[in-house]
């Protein structure tokens, strides 16, 4: 009685006939219904939710599948309709005929009972020893932690609360009392069990992050590793006791090493009850946009300026396209004066919000206490990857296990750190047991010497930094907070700075606020702050104090309304605050919303971020070449870090196959020697990690290579072939053996003997005399050289395969007369539109091009020392001027006008010159000229008069680098083709795949764009989208 045969109708309802086919089968079904007494359902085959949602599903299938919406042999289901037929619509088509149809269908859906519960704790039971609860274990193991945090004699459990201060037992007492109430002890076993493992295998994880710092449990179990009593940190902003929701425990995890704890969670409790979370990606406004422009034929320049009318969101938060139209003046203009605008928007508002891409999240897993499938529909998202089909939201509402597993890379650089300090210094560091109070580290960050330190190294941080002089890792803690977009906006960076060196007064509202703010010097910063006012000022409980703070970061209008009252009366009360003081106060807690943060996860940064600053400030080599490790694929990152340490005084050294391993390492050197770090061969193009394994094996089995032929022996041919050699010589690797010219040159006998050698020792071969002297007797390597290589190429090598000039740079000889003459390329801005400016460097690329008239003009990329690029615009007139000047790889000065925006008016992705003078230096020129001690900047705006526009393309760059995850799916690769073929151009695209040691390069070139870069931003996140 459960098997039904199913018939449907999707004939077009103004032409019944245009699906004769469907209507054949479905008498055929009713047929044999009727033959062989099976009842039969009327179904509908659903593809949107209302009949006039059509033409939208059009378009959305135009977008995925990089169609045009007039193209005629298109995918396309506009000739059938395809939404949720309401029940009028099968019964008229159904009902006179075939009554009994819908009878078994309204039977089968009247089966189809299920009720899914919300809110409950579905926590999988820990397995605790025998003799223990949950509740006795999560005790145990809680006093002997605390013994280990707080006790001066490190005590049993069972002692330990003879010893402890009675602040750590009270809060302590408190914070076990709650967890038990709600239900979490089995919670916090399992976070404790799994970091307690991966300690012990010696990966690395953070000292905590977001709320879960302040709470004194985790720190006893070394979940976290912050102090919340000594920096403030408050258990309600992590557990709200009056009100029951999961608790969310998010885990930093060095990430070369994260997937070994997922490993062993799913190994504990079985891969029925663990899966990977899913991750929907959504249209948002301007992306719709973009991509209802692009399928309806808009013209790119009017689909780009239609797209960035669109605001960007506002403290993260994005306004609805539709609210934007009716209160953005802008964007209300155009789509009342422009009628394509008009649609173009109207179909974006549709769309918003629709997902677009499915894939993995990449942190999210869930643990379940039975099979998995009870709770939550999978699915295989990828080869070998289950995940839910629920999203994280729903997870957390069907209160399932949700873990964070989030890999950070500054975790795992801290760790090679450590590793170098070790093995080549001899000194082992408690990264945890640090003092905050270094005086080395302080004066560090002062200096704004912070490049490579976590959370610290932006410019305009590095300035505040400098301006501030930290002393106490309070600072610390409030710039990781302050600095971001809503508190620069309000001043309070620049309040805080002031107060903390004497230049304003430190105010507070009332002497009764000095115990929450001291440590702000009487600003604002934290959440935890409106907590701590709210209980010691206002006589709030923890948990009041806590929806408070949640109704105020939220806009929770009714909340706010009913508890302000009671904020404002307890102040008076409790503390004798004048009630014109805290009305007052209240009124500014209302803007406070728009910057507060959570002190927690800033302090936790923090932590990190000192930690950085301590190994650079006590052990620069090895923590320059700890950070070069991690950013060995990344060019642009590695220029930077180089670039470091030579301000450092650190030397860079090539890579070496005698010294080198497969990541940057630190040159074993005397104490009173300048340290240097030798570049690591995994990061040599071509050379690859199985090739390096083999050279390290080599050398540490046979000891360093003396010559050549030691080297060719004692490494395998089919590893070390031709092409690895070819950029082991390029790349510097075997300078020790000879001019890289002669090796070069003499490739094809190096090889020879090469492949004679191995066959040998793969043979078992033995000379005919025996083993004696003569059968160690290795072939001569012939090495010749005509001086067919000269400098200038071997610099071009290096950066051909280690992605950056090393042992010298092209322009070091022109550095004095291009600091003085020229502005630094990184300084030019987008809004230094119309500015004058003299720039300086090598002409990295040029082409030219003729224009309408028949001229011809030129598009010149001018490289930096530090490897900065400028596109600099030649028209005609200066071309013809200037033609002997403009070579390729010759050093330049370029006088000109900084230019930032389209014919049209909007801002380019980056500025451009437009060229008025080429001044070509020479060597000699170069050498000669002594320094005046003055430098040049940009000039005033330039009055010039109008030129014909001309369409010139943005910046050219070397390679576009896309990043992907190994969770991405085949729906985001689909995505980016897409992408990519409706930008085609001349810059060349590389994919990046998970932790592949070699980038794949596409056969697809790009023509880069803004809108190219925001709509492939939009399918893989703006940090996986760089431009080399």
């Amino acid at each position: 009685d459960r098997y039904y045969l199913e018939i449907q109708d999707h004939g077009h309802p103004d032409n019944p006939l245009t699906n004769k086919e469907q209507e054949d089968i479905n008498t055929k079904i009713l047929d044999l219904a009727k033959e062989l007494d099976i009842p039969v359902v009327v179904t509908c085959d659903a593809h949107y939710l209302k009949h006039e949602d059509q033409d939208a599903h059009e378009v959305l299938l135009c977008v995925g599948t990089g169609s045009y919406v007039s193209e005629e042999k298109r995918m396309s289901l506009k000739d059938f309709p395809l939404h949720v037929e309401k029940p009028s619509e099968i019964i008229q088509r159904w009902g006179k005929d075939y009554p009994e149809v819908i009878t078994n269908t309204k039977a089968v859906a009247e089966r189809c009972d299920i009720e899914i519960e919300l809110g409950n704790i579905l926590i999988p039971q820990f397995p605790v020893p025998k003799e223990y609860t949950e509740k006795s274990y999560l005790h145990e193991l809680v006093y002997k932690g605390l013994a280990e945090r707080y006790a001066p004699k490190k005590p049993s459990h069972k002692e330990a609360k003879n010893q402890l201060p009675k602040e750590v037992i009270s809060r302590a007492e408190y914070e076990l009392d709650v967890i038990d109430s709600m239900g979490f002890n089995g919670y916090f076993l399992i976070i404790w069990d799994f970091v307690a493992w991966g300690k012990k295998q010696g990966i690395m994880f953070g000292p905590g992050r977001g709320s879960a710092a302040g709470s004194i449990i985790a720190y006893a179990l070394h979940i976290t590793d912050l102090d919340p009593i000594k920096n403030d940190l408050l258990f309600e902003r992590f557990l709200n006791p009056d009100r029951i929701s999961m608790p969310d425990i998010d885990i930093d995890i060095q990430d070369n090493r994260r997937g070994e704890v997922i490993e062993y969670c799913v190994a504990k409790y079985g891969d029925d009850r663990v899966a990977n979370i899913v991750t929907y990606g959504r249209m948002a406004a301007r992306a719709a946009v973009r991509d209802v422009a692009r399928v309806l034929q808009v013209p790119y320049a009017d689909a780009d300026r239609m797209a960035k009318l669109v605001p960007p969101p506002q403290q993260g938060r994005h306004l609805p396209l539709a609210t934007s139209i009716k209160e953005n003046n802008d964007l209300k203009k155009e789509y009342t004066s422009n009628p394509q605008a008009k649609e173009v928007y109207d179909m974006a508002v549709r769309l918003e919000g629709t997902i677009r891409s499915h894939g993995v999240h990449a942190a999210g897993v869930v643990i379940a206490p039975n099979d998995i499938v009870s709770y939550v529909p999978l699915e295989m998202a990828q080869k070998g990857v289950v995940s839910t089909q629920y999203p994280m939201g729903i997870i957390e509402e069907l209160g399932l296990l949700k873990m964070d597993f989030l890999g950070l890379s500054n975790l795992t650089t801290i760790k090679n750190a450590l590793r170098i300090i070790r093995k080549v210094y001899g000194v082992t560091i408690d990264i945890n047991t640090l003092p905050l109070d270094d005086k080395k580290t302080y004066e560090l960050l002062g200096k704004g010497d912070t490049t490579g330190v976590f959370q610290l190294e932006s410019a305009g941080m590095k300035r505040y930094l400098k301006e501030l002089k930290p002393t106490e890792f309070n600072d610390i803690i409030a710039m990781c907070a302050l600095y971001r977009p809503g508190p620069l906006k309000a001043g309070l960076v620049d309040m805080f700075v002031r107060r903390k060196n004497g230049k304003e007064a430190v105010s507070v509202p009332h002497k009764k606020f000095e115990n929450a703010l001291s440590s702000t010097y009487g600003t604002l910063v934290y959440q935890e702050q409106v907590m701590q006012i709210s209980k010691e000022v206002c006589g709030f409980s923890g948990g009041e104090a806590d929806t408070l703070r949640k109704a105020i970061g939220k806009k929770i209008r009714e909340v706010m309304l009913k508890m302000q009252q009671k904020f404002i009366d307890g102040g008076v009360e409790h503390s004798g605050v004048p009630k014109d003081v805290m009305e007052k106060f209240w009124d500014d807690l209302m803007g406070f919303a728009d910057y507060a943060f959570n002190k927690s996860h800033s302090a936790c940064y923090a932590l990190i971020a000192y930690w950085t600053a301590y190994l650079k400030a006590h052990y620069p080599a090895a923590f320059m070449a700890a950070l070069m490790t991690s950013d060995y694929d990344d060019i642009d990152r590695l220029a930077i870090e180089i670039t470091e340490c030579k301000h450092m005084g650190i030397t860079v050294l090539p890579p070496d196959v005698n010294e080198s391993f497969h990541e940057f390492s630190v040159v074993p050197h005397k104490q009173d020697e300048a340290p240097s770090i030798r570049f690591g061969m995994d990061a040599i193009k071509n050379v690859g990690h199985n090739a390096v394994e083999n050279i390290i094996v080599a050398r540490e089995t046979y000891g360093q290579f003396n010559e050549l032929a030691d080297f060719l022996e004692h490494t395998n041919a089919r590893q070390i072939n031709k092409k690895v050699l070819e950029s082991l010589i390029k790349s510097g690797a075997l300078d020790r053996f000879g001019d890289r010219s002669a090796l070069l040159e003499s490739i094809d006998s190096i090889v020879a003997v090469s492949s004679k050698l191995s066959k040998e020792a793969l043979d078992g071969q033995v000379d005919l005399f025996g083993a004696g002297e003569i059968a160690k007797v290795k072939p001569e390597v012939e090495i010749v050289s005509t001086g067919l290589y000269q400098t200038h190429e071997y610099l071009q090598w290096e950066r051909e395969l280690l992605g950056l000039y090393l042992s010298s740079h092209p322009l070091e000889s022109y550095d004095v007369i291009l600091t003085e003459k020229a502005v630094p390329l990184a300084t030019i801005r987008i809004d230094d539109d119309g500015k004058t400016a003299t720039i300086g460097g090598s002409i990295s690329d040029l082409r030219q091009i003729t224009t309408k008239n028949g001229q011809a003009m030129a598009f010149v990329q001018v490289e930096d020392i530090v490897g900065d690029q400028i596109e600099v615009v030649v028209f005609p007139r200066v071309l013809e001027a200037n033609s002997a000047s403009i070579v390729k790889d010759k050093v330049v000065l370029v006088k000109g006008r900084v230019n930032s925006k389209d014919k049209a008016g909007n801002a380019m992705a980056e500025p451009k010159l437009i060229a008025d003078t080429f001044m070509l230096l020479s060597l000699d020129e170069a050498k000669a000229y002594q320094p005046t001690g003055v430098k040049t900047s940009l000039g005033k705006p330039k009055k010039t008069q109008s030129r014909p526009p001309i369409d010139t393309p943005l910046p050219k760059t070397k390679r576009l680098y896309i990043r992907l995850q190994t969770h991405h799916t085949d729906d985001v690769l689909r995505d980016i083709k897409v992408i990519l073929e409706q930008h085609l151009g001349n810059t060349e695209t590389v994919l990046v795949v998970g932790d592949k040691k070699r980038p794949i390069r596409l056969s697809q070139k790009i023509k880069y764009s803004e809108g190219f870069h925001e709509a492939l931003a939009n399918v893989v996140g703006d940090d996986a989208v760089k431009l080399h």
